[in-house]
């Protein structure tokens, strides 16, 4: 069966595309720009699909990272995941940041993952080897992340001071790449996915509905009502 991924994820500073053929990586593009998430994902995605000789028509999913992440980010892949499932007819699906770091570090035994949630916190989750997430994605202060178990992700460098700089993975990435995501969402789709995927992470399913994971508030609030001024 003709299998073509197309992935990205914009929930940490990188905005990372990529094209999969459900065997290897075709073309894969990531800018770490914490600020230009909505300038640089379209094009992003028009260079691998040009790389890989391939058009929207071609690709057979398209998979967004979920989350957990910062608002506008997060939001600008999700939308742009839906939109693109309306254009061309593909299933849309989403997959935890989260998970694919922990894909992308090879690892075979239990560490956590834990990336930037900004206001001195991180957004982390407990694996049991690279494919398995046994608990979160939580919203912690670094120093409440369990002790012990190796740390993957930028979230664990940011505050390797207070985390324990030995416990830093060093050759595993600090931001996820689309890559990793198609890789993990192909495997997936290979082993087969039926019906609307439910609530990030609610059965255990890594593919799931295109919806965000998030753990808080939003920064940006509607204004509410103007206090009364009196005499």
């Amino acid at each position: 069966m003709f299998v073509l991924v197309l992935a990205f994820d914009t929930a940490t500073p990188a905005v990372t595309a990529a094209l999969h053929d459900g065997e290897r990586v075709l073309a894969e593009s990531t800018t770490i720009d914490a600020r230009r998430h909505g300038e640089l994902l379209v094009p992003s995605v028009r260079e691998v699909l040009r790389e890989a000789g391939a058009s929207l028509r071609d690709v057979t999913a398209i998979v967004a990272g979920s989350g957990p992440g910062p608002y506008t980010g997060l939001r600008v892949g999700l939308m742009t995941a839906q939109a693109l499932s309306s254009t061309s007819g593909a299933p849309a699906y989403g997959v935890c940041t989260l998970d694919v770091l922990a894909y992308a570090s090879g690892l075979a035994e239990p560490f956590i993952v834990a990336t930037d949630a900004r206001r001195k916190e991180v957004f982390w989750a407990r694996y049991a080897d690279m494919r398995t997430r046994v608990a979160g994605p939580f919203v912690d202060r670094p120093g409440d992340v369990p002790g012990e178990l190796p740390l993957v992700g930028a979230g664990a460098r940011m505050y390797a001071e207070i985390v324990g700089e030995g416990r830093l993975v060093e050759d595993a990435p600090d931001y996820p790449r689309a890559g990793a995501l198609a890789a993990l969402a192909a495997e997936h789709l290979a082993a087969g996915v039926s019906g609307a995927a439910a609530d990030a992470g609610a059965d255990g399913r890594v593919l799931t509905s295109p919806s965000p994971i998030y753990l808080r508030r939003p920064d940006a609030r509607v204004p509410g009502p103007p206090k009364k001024v009196t005499a």
